[in-house]
C-alpha cells in the first residue's frame, strides 16, 4: 500500500508501508539494506491478533528518499506516517536499524508507544564495514541485461557471505533500466549517524514496557549494553534466543513470533 505521491517525496516523509490484519496496531521496522516485505513471516504470524503496519524506512524499499537519517528524525517518519494512517498510539517492534528507530521513537514520543519491542540492537554505538557494501553495490555496472548472477560475482569480491549477498541484492531491481531501490547514496552518507547513538536532549526514560531480543550467537547485544538498556528502559527485559544470530527473526522465526506474541498480547 502506497501512502505518498510525488509531490510528498518532496514535501514529507510519509513511509511506505504494508498493512495485514485487524486489531490494534502494531508497527513493525526492519533493518539496514532492508525493507517491510523482509518481515513478512513476522507481519502473517502477528496479524490475526493485531493490525500490523510494516514500514519502509527512508532511502529503503520504496519509501522517498532524504539526507538525513539521524534517528531522530527517522522517527519522526514513523511517528508522521502513523498520524497519516490515524493511529495514535501502537505496539512498536524493530529490527537492528529498525530497533534503534524504535527506540528512538519511544524516547520522543513515549504516547505513541504502547509497547516496545527491540531484536538485536541496543543504544549504544556500533563499528562495522557496511561502508564496503555501499562502495561494492555503487560499483555494480547498471547496464540494461544485467543479471542477479553478475550482480551476484561483482559483489562477491567484497561481501563473502552469499546469504548476504543475496540480502543485499533485494534491493535491485532489475529490467530494461536496472537501479537500486536503496538510496545507497544517502545511506553511504549517513554511514557514522547509522552507527552511532546519540540520545534526545531531555528526553525522559520511556517508562512502558519493553522487550530487547537478542540472538545467543551474535554479539549487538553484549552484557556491558545491559545498563544502558535499563537506565533508557527500566521496564525492559532481555531475553536470549539460543542458537540465533543478529537475524534472529529468519533464523527461529517461530521463538521469536512466540516471543513477541506472548509480549504484545500477554
Amino acid at each position: 500500500m502506497r501512502l505518498f505521491s510525488d509531490a510528498a517525496k518532496v514535501a514529507g516523509m510519509i513511509l511506505n508501508t504494508l498493512i495485514s490484519g485487524e486489531g490494534p496496531p502494531l508497527v513493525l521496522l526492519h533493518g539496514l539494506f532492508g525493507a517491510a516485505k523482509n518481515l513478512g513471516a513476522l507481519s502473517r504470524g502477528l496479524s490475526p491478533q493485531a493490525r500490523v503496519i510494516a514500514m519502509d524506512l527512508r532511502n529503503h524499499g520504496d519509501s522517498p528518499h532524504g539526507a538525513a537519517m539521524d534517528f531522530a528524525t527517522m522517527a519522526g517518519d514513523v511517528a508522521d506516517t502513523c498520524a497519516a494512517l490515524g493511529v495514535a498510539r501502537a505496539r512498536v517492534a524493530g529490527h537492528s536499524l529498525g530497533g534503534k528507530t524504535a527506540m528512538m521513537l519511544a524516547l520522543l514520543r513515549p504516547e505513541l508507544v504502547e509497547r516496545l519491542a527491540v531484536l538485536d540492537i541496543a543504544p549504544m554505538r556500533y563499528d562495522h564495514d557496511y561502508d564496503d557494501y555501499v562502495k561494492a553495490m555503487q560499483a555494480i555496472e547498471l547496464h540494461p541485461g544485467l543479471s542477479r548472477g553478475e550482480a551476484d560475482a561483482a559483489l562477491a569480491h567484497v561481501v563473502k557471505a552469499a546469504p548476504m549477498r543475496a540480502f543485499l541484492l533485494n534491493n535491485l531491481s532489475l529490467g530494461a533500466v536496472p537501479h537500486w531501490r536503496a538510496g545507497l547514496d544517502e545511506i553511504g552518507a549517513a554511514m557514522p549517524d547509522l552507527l552511532s547513538w546519540n540520545e534526545p536532549q531531555g528526553a525522559l526514560p520511556y517508562q512502558g514496557p519493553a522487550l530487547f531480543l537478542r540472538g545467543g550467537e551474535s554479539d549487538y547485544v553484549p552484557d556491558a549494553a545491559g545498563p544502558g538498556i535499563k537506565r533508557l528502559f527500566p521496564r525492559a527485559v532481555v531475553e536470549t534466543v539460543a542458537g540465533a544470530g543478529h537475524w534472529l527473526h529468519a533464523e527461529k522465526p517461530a521463538q521469536v513470533l512466540a516471543s513477541l506474541q506472548g509480549f504484545f498480547f500477554p
